[in-house]
């Protein structure tokens, strides 16, 4: 997970003031009526208290579990949640978010109990006390506590994942959390409604108007230079697969809104076909000049491209719309489409490897991803296209299961021309990539622009060695034995004693005896996030 902290910018300019002017106003009005006894507010929370109280006084098993949420959200858990926060964003190389996340700890735990102090309201007081707590009751403690700790948590969610309904779920959530444990307070009769809203007030207001402090002047938009590309003249090209774009008109609006947000001119846009994935786009985009290619398909579309623009000097843009997308995973580009078209428009061009592929039946062409053989190629042969359309990427989870007892053969394995190395395998990888789906570290030391490839050979004696290999891999286990071998080089050529299926990108590829894999060095640009250099104080 990265920090992306430009994705925590409103789209209107001056929004986040206001919402800190407005919860500080809230605060004022609530501060200047308590202190000043004013008869309507306290009838108000007595009325709201008397409610609460009854209910929960019926049900002792709510009253419990009250107690409960107060012990969790404590100033002594959330200041130990906010330190491992902390910690985290220090890992990460984020010192200005660290630094947020703990003067915003002090800030409001500690600007709370002094205010506390400052009105000296007495708390709520019933006949039988449903939680017995000390102190004073303006503002609320637990409320401002959770307050910040959840504007933490929210503002967090947005910077490190990319937009889209999982986003909107767990914001949702941790605003729901948020208010229940201000909710909480009154039900256990320990304070008044204007409590509640003062110290929810207070919170959020002091978290939000440190993050502007001490953090949206770190968010580091690209030097200029990073996003030049081409002749400067910002011409954007686009190469759609129409097949797995549901709505192509609403995504040539959205490429439009993004291209014209950014200072480029119109797309040129081009569509693939069943006779032409990609390659004669491309070159009909190079022949008009362009600065910028966008590729939006799946892995075979960007391949495609890719190959064709390689070595041009052209940066290539992925719009990720395929079941896999391991390119895009690969290099954290989003597959949330408008957080992928602010990566095309404004990321930064890398040069990347490009993988050769040559088989004895012919094949010639090139790969970004891996190229296999052997039981991988069977899972990608027995995928079952509509439940792809329903599950996404788990449907060659199902595929894998079925071709699990794809039997071990006998392969050769030659890396830069050196002897011949045998093995017993059901499955060999050549990867330019280390990472598959749902970020499973199959080769965990590739690297997409170190210039070696790297190959993986897995050899399980039995059905049951899949759970020891599983557990090595997602452990990013690198010693090898007879059931899970390593190699790494330039140029790998794999030999098989009788023809095995083949893929390439995922793609199906026919059936082989050999297969010739070489590395061309950094030849590729492609747009990636900004690389955000750590923050000084």
């Amino acid at each position: 997970m990265s920090f992306d902290l430009r994705r925590a910018e409103p789209s209107h300019a001056g929004a986040l003031t206001r919402v800190i002017a407005g919860l500080t106003g809230l605060f004022v009005v609530l501060a200047i009526l308590v202190a000043a006894g004013w008869d309507p507010l306290q009838s108000l929370d007595d009325n709201v208290g008397d409610a609460a109280y009854d209910f929960s006084q019926s049900r002792p098993g709510l009253v419990d579990f009250l107690d409960v949420v107060a012990v969790i959200f404590s100033n002594l858990w959330c200041g130990i949640a906010l330190a491992a926060g902390a910690a985290y964003a220090l890992y990460r190389r984020e010192r200005q978010v660290a630094l947020w996340i703990a003067v915003s700890g002090i800030a409001a735990i500690g600007g709370n109990a002094l205010l506390k102090l400052i009105f000296r309201r007495d708390r709520p007081v019933y006949d039988n006390s449903l939680h017995e707590i000390g102190g004073f009751s303006f503002p609320s403690g637990h409320s401002a506590g959770s307050a910040m700790f959840f504007t933490i948590a929210v503002l967090m969610a947005i910077v490190i994942t990319g937009r889209g309904w999982r986003r909107r779920i767990m914001i949702a959530a941790l605003v729901l959390l948020g208010l229940g444990v201000g909710a909480s307070r009154i039900f256990l009769g320990v304070h008044y409604l204007s409590d509640v809203v003062a110290g929810l007030s207070f919170g959020i207001a002091v978290t939000l108007g440190l993050w502007l402090l001490l953090v949206t002047d770190a968010t580091r938009l690209p030097h200029e230079l990073a996003v030049l590309t081409g002749s400067g003249r910002k011409r954007v090209a686009v190469i759609l697969n129409p097949s797995k774009i549901a709505d192509v008109e609403e995504f040539k609006e959205r490429v439009r809104t993004v291209a014209t947000r950014d200072g480029w001119s119109e797309p040129l846009w081009f569509e693939t076909t069943i006779e032409d994935p990609g390659y004669g786009q491309a070159l009909a985009a190079l022949e008009a000049e362009v600065d910028l290619i966008l590729a939006a398909g799946g892995d075979g579309t960007v391949r495609a491209v890719c190959e064709e623009v390689a070595r041009t000097g052209v940066a290539v843009g992925i719009l990720p719309h395929g079941t896999g997308n391991l390119l895009a995973r690969n290099l954290g580009i989003p597959l949330n489409t408008r957080d992928a078209l602010d990566v095309a428009f404004s990321g930064q061009d890398r040069a990347i490897d490009l993988g050769t592929y040559k088989t004895d039946s012919g094949t010639d062409t090139c790969f970004l991803v891996m190229a296999g053989l052997g039981m991988d190629a069977m899972i990608m042969n027995g995928v079952d296209d509509q439940l792809k359309e329903k599950v996404g990427w788990l449907a060659y989870f199902v595929s894998g299961v079925k071709a699990a007892r794809y039997p071990a053969m006998k392969v050769q394995i030659s890396v830069d021309d050196g002897e011949f190395q045998k093995f017993k395998a059901r499955t060999v990888v050549v990867g330019n990539v280390g990472f598959l789906q749902g970020g499973i570290p199959l080769l965990p030391d590739a690297q997409i622009d170190d210039g070696l490839l790297d190959v993986v050979v897995i050899a399980p004696k039995r059905f049951i060695g899949w759970f020891a290999i599983l557990v090595r891999v997602l452990g990013r286990g690198r010693r090898t034995n007879e059931q899970l071998g390593r190699l790494k080089g330039r140029k790998v050529v794999i030999r098989a004693e009788k023809p095995m299926p083949m893929q390439l990108d995922g793609d199906p590829v026919g059936e082989g005896l050999e297969i010739t894999a070489e590395v061309q060095p950094g030849v590729l640009l492609v747009r990636v996030p900004v690389a955000l250099a750590p923050a000084e104080f």
